[in-house]
């Protein structure tokens, strides 16, 4: 039996994200930039700096096969934790990194020492990530991939690592959304009609959400490749417009 596809996840880290002091800009562009290359983002965490609960979430993305892109705490100040809890998480020691050395001493010289030469002092087995803007890089140990939290840096590494470690996931049919609203209908009548949709079309995903206009109706997502969306999209529309349910097609299939 032939292993899924790993699912993308990101880890959004710092405590100025939970206090309200600055806005994630990551999820979105990170949704984007998969989304450009026919690949979706199947979770993400937010957590503080504090260490311990830090590192119990690397155990347990570190556990599963999914890539896992990590924002944030990585220099070498002391709320930069990232480094330290992923290398206690992965249950191997902190080394300084003698390729990420070697970037760091050729753009500063003589003051790497005794502070900046810990921004590549990286769990061992860990590979350098370039950083385009100020080469100041980042790093992968195995499907997780860390890089800063400034998204000038961030974003050009996250998608260096898509088209340079992960090119045979990229897919041409990039998944496709349909969506329609169902008037005057509760949820619990067309639970069969979702039953039988995503029988027919399991590598399709359908959402539904009540309308949150104080309207009666409900919205049906349905996602997947543009074929296996489109005849779920169908397959929906027959079985609402058979019981006489009226239907707003929000976005139809050809749009």
């Amino acid at each position: 039996m032939q292993n899924p596809a790993p699912g993308f996840g990101a880890l959004l880290i710092g405590d100025e994200l939970l206090t309200g002091k600055r806005q994630d800009k990551h999820l979105p562009k990170l949704i984007e930039m998969l989304s450009a290359r026919g690949l979706d983002l199947s979770w993400s965490l937010t957590v503080g700096d504090d260490p311990e609960r830090l590192q119990a979430m690397l155990e347990w993305s570190l556990a599963s096969a999914d890539i896992v892109f990590s924002f944030g705490g990585i220099g070498a100040t002391p709320d930069d934790r990232t480094r330290q809890c992923a290398a206690k998480a992965a249950g191997v020691p902190l080394e300084f990194n003698a390729e990420g050395r070697a970037e760091l001493i050729e753009i500063m010289g003589d003051k790497v020492y005794p502070q900046r030469i810990h921004m590549v002092e990286w769990p061992v087995g860990s590979e350098m990530i370039p950083n385009p803007v100020n080469r100041v890089p980042g790093f992968s140990y195995k499907r997780h991939h860390f890089v800063p939290g400034f998204p000038s840096m961030a974003w050009p590494m996250v998608a260096w690592v898509l088209d340079n470690i992960y090119p045979e996931l990229h897919q041409t049919d990039i998944a496709q959304e349909y969506l329609l609203e169902a008037l005057n209908t509760p949820e619990s009548d067309l639970i069969d009609v979702m039953n039988a949709v995503m029988q027919s079309h399991p590598d399709v995903r359908l959402s539904c959400l009540p309308n949150a206009t104080g309207r009666r109706a409900i919205e049906f997502g349905l996602r997947g490749n543009s074929g296996s969306a489109s005849s779920a999209y169908n397959q929906l529309l027959s079985a609402l417009t058979t019981r006489g349910i009226e239907v707003l097609e929000v976005h139809p299939p050809g749009m």
